[in-house]
């Protein structure tokens, strides 16, 4: 069974398709050489690159309530375009949100290409994976349980920001991690998130060459030195930062609405 599949060099699944008895027509006519299955994978590698550098910059964004309310509050408006345009448009927002949907759901559609399409297929993998004991290919699995459940995670969170982008300030966004019962969705988000997109880089570095030393052998110890470097540091700076949320959310429980004012120095700025 082992036979119906193979892995790359990342630990990809594919599915060996057996060839077909010859016959006279197809002796005679030598076959074209598809190229979409390599463009497939060249455009599931640029989504996911996209995806993961935009997800190391969303989390420094978020992360600035660690800094002040202030500070928090000044990145909101600055995405809504109000240092730009003179008052904030919060449908501004809801563009981005709607191109990193769209990103997502053409990486996940990509990505579904090579996991198991059935009972026979899991079970090759499973048995493949078990006997061989390949790092990267466990990895590749790990992947696909955590794209799994992102696929489900992510979208709620995604269609949150798309239809209330308003809602996006200290208070408010304290009030929907806590109020609104939000934060054991973003806990279970932040590990599948971290592991996934950790895992998501490091696999495309093995994948296309990059930083590839003299010795692959050497340098893929150093590149899962980074990984586990990366995804460790996000992860704290995650958990940290939804700490302070949920404290957050927890002290302006009695005020759940209330929006955050800001100084009166920045009072021009407003949300109306």
């Amino acid at each position: 069974m082992s036979s119906l599949i193979k892995t790359n060099a990342s630990g990809e699944l594919g599915v060996q398709v057996l060839p077909l008895p010859l016959t006279q027509s197809t002796t005679q006519s030598t076959p074209r050489k598809n190229r979409w299955p390599a463009r497939l994978d060249v455009l599931q590698s640029a989504t996911g690159f996209a995806l993961a550098v935009f997800l190391m910059a969303h989390m420094f964004f978020v992360s600035t309530i660690l800094i002040s309310h202030q500070a928090f509050y000044s990145v909101a408006r600055f995405f809504e375009g109000a240092y730009f345009l003179g008052k904030p448009y919060p449908i501004l927002v809801s563009g981005v949100v709607a191109v990193i949907l769209a990103l997502f759901i053409g990486h996940a559609a990509l990505a579904m290409r090579k996991f198991p399409a059935g009972y026979r297929q899991f079970s090759a993998f499973r048995l493949h994976k078990n006997r061989f004991q390949h790092g990267d290919t466990s990895l590749w699995w790990i992947q696909v349980l955590t794209g799994f459940a992102l696929f489900f995670m992510t979208t709620v969170h995604l269609y949150d920001m798309l239809t209330q982008p308003a809602l996006i300030g200290p208070f408010e966004s304290a009030d929907r991690v806590w109020t609104g019962n939000m934060w054991p969705l973003y806990l279970g988000l932040l590990f599948a998130v971290e592991l996934h997109g950790g895992i998501g880089l490091y696999r495309l570095a093995i994948k296309w060459g990059w930083l590839e030393g003299h010795n692959p052998r050497q340098s893929r110890r150093r590149l899962a030195i980074v990984r586990h470097s990366i995804s460790a540091f996000f992860i704290t700076l995650g958990l940290v930062t939804l700490l302070a949320y949920v404290d957050l959310g927890r002290a302006h429980a009695d005020h759940a609405g209330e929006r955050y004012t800001p100084p009166q120095s920045l009072s021009s700025i407003d949300r109306h």
